[in-house]
């Protein structure tokens, strides 16, 4: 009989989203939480768990042996690491010596050694000491030169042992010195892949512009 002069109001008005709002509803704490984190399996049994275990070990060490390779200083024994060591490589690395031929040298005596040639004979038996005191002198000069270089640019820091080091690393094949020569013969620092392809684009460009 009597008629609703106003319809009842709904139990949840909607809200007006507040200017420069984001038009929804904040998330719970607990909502943002559990989208944030990522589901982690967890090994099933012991084998699995070392698998992952030693996988992780062999990922490590092939980042750890690149980073020595490249001479970053986190990766590298405590025997390289240093101003000063980095300084001595780059002395030794800058020029050609004759330690780092030693070895191709002694293989070709060897060989000239199997040779019914009297010669031959005579170069295998003068060449080895003769190759060996260059050598030494060549490294004893390095080590003089390596120490008075280092006094000059790192006055405050340890250079006991310095010249011993360049004097070895002088005797190694350069391809295979760790870590790797950051410097070509002369003292130009090696171009990697990736920087001489942007060298040789920028020179490209260069030259079109020039024309």
């Amino acid at each position: 009989m009597f008629r609703r002069r106003t319809q009842e109001a709904p139990e949840n008005p909607p809200q007006a989203a507040k200017p420069g709002g984001k038009g929804r509803p904040t998330p719970k704490r607990a909502e943002a939480e559990k989208r944030r984190r990522q589901p982690i399996t967890a090994p099933s049994n012991r084998k699995e768990a070392y698998k992952r275990v030693r996988e992780r070990q062999a990922t490590e060490r092939v980042k750890a042996r690149a980073g020595m390779a490249k001479g970053e200083e986190k990766y590298l024994l405590k025997r390289d690491k240093g101003p000063v060591r980095r300084l001595a490589r780059d002395y030794v690395d800058g020029r050609r010596t004759v330690g780092s031929y030693l070895m191709y040298a002694m293989f070709a005596i060897v060989a000239l050694s199997l040779m019914p040639v009297t010669a031959a004979r005579l170069l295998v038996l003068f060449a080895p000491p003769l190759l060996l005191g260059v050598v030494f002198i060549e490294g004893i000069l390095l080590s003089r030169g390596i120490k008075k270089l280092a006094a000059e640019r790192y006055p405050d820091e340890d250079t006991k042992g310095v010249g011993l080091y360049a004097a070895m690393r002088a005797m190694q094949i350069r391809r295979l010195r760790v870590p790797a020569p950051q410097v070509r013969p002369g003292g130009k620092p090696v171009v990697k892949k990736g920087d001489k392809a942007d060298e040789d684009d920028r020179a490209g460009s260069g030259v079109a512009k020039g024309e």
